[in-house]
């Protein structure tokens, strides 16, 4: 049991460092703790309110190059992944229905982030209940939606189904990404960059490349807001005649 604790803080330690995490996860001996630490980062950037900073696409891709080129069980990867981002969405919905408007009222501290919440807010108000899914693929939002949702008490059958549904596409489209980047694009860029490349080596671009993709639907629906804004603005005001 030492051991295994042992192996999890090792993870934690190399969590934002995209080549030391992929090399310790890629170690065969330590795949239950890779498991184990997987399930309790996912949880905890979903459910808890502290867990806002954590990665979450970026890890998610991370493993699936791992799960690849290690041989990892998908049929367990997957479904306990899956599992851990509902039950952390359903504690995050539960934290907002117990708390309700008590924590527009907290003060800003490193463990939680006011103006946060009010971007999740806003999200909500603008896009109803199919933020729980929409959130899942943008950071920060993904954190704070389940709690909006909470405050707001949204039918919890609703917000269930948002959550599943979310969850799974979530879990099982960044980790078949990842999976898959490998077979993939390795082939195709070998002939260009040598038979050395590897798509390991440039983790650090993938990941980028996954955290714009993440932020695309925020930016796109900032981008159409603005628009529609400056539409508004450039209408001519029609002039209202007093009554005869």
């Amino acid at each position: 049991m030492e051991q295994l604790f042992s192996q999890i803080q090792d993870v934690f330690l190399n969590l934002f460092n995209s080549q030391a995490l992929m090399a310790t996860l890629g170690k065969p001996e330590i795949m239950l703790a890779a498991f184990v630490a997987l399930n309790i980062i996912i949880f905890t950037e979903t459910g808890l309110l502290i867990g806002f900073f954590l990665p979450g696409d970026s890890l998610l891709v991370t493993a699936g190059i791992v799960a690849y080129g290690s041989n990892w069980p998908l049929y367990w990867l997957i479904p306990t992944l899956c599992l851990s981002a509902v039950i952390g969405d359903s504690v995050g919905y539960l934290i907002g229905w117990k708390t309700g408007p008590k924590l527009f009222h907290k003060e800003k501290s490193f463990f939680f982030r006011k103006d946060y919440l009010l971007l999740a807010q806003d999200f909500y108000e603008k896009h109803g209940g199919k933020t729980i899914i929409l959130a899942r693929f943008m950071p920060i939002i993904r954190t704070f939606a389940p709690v909006v949702a909470g405050i707001g008490k949204m039918n919890y059958r609703r917000f269930l189904f948002f959550n599943i549904f979310g969850g799974i596409g979530w879990v099982v489209s960044m980790i078949m990404l990842g999976y898959c980047l490998t077979p993939f694009l390795d082939p195709l860029l070998k002939p260009i960059f040598g038979e050395e490349f590897k798509v390991q080596k440039h983790i650090e671009k993938v990941i980028i490349l996954v955290v714009f993709i993440s932020i695309a639907p925020g930016l796109y629906a900032g981008g159409k807001a603005w628009l529609q804004k400056r539409k508004i603005a450039k209408m001519p005001k029609q002039s209202v005649n007093p009554p005869l």
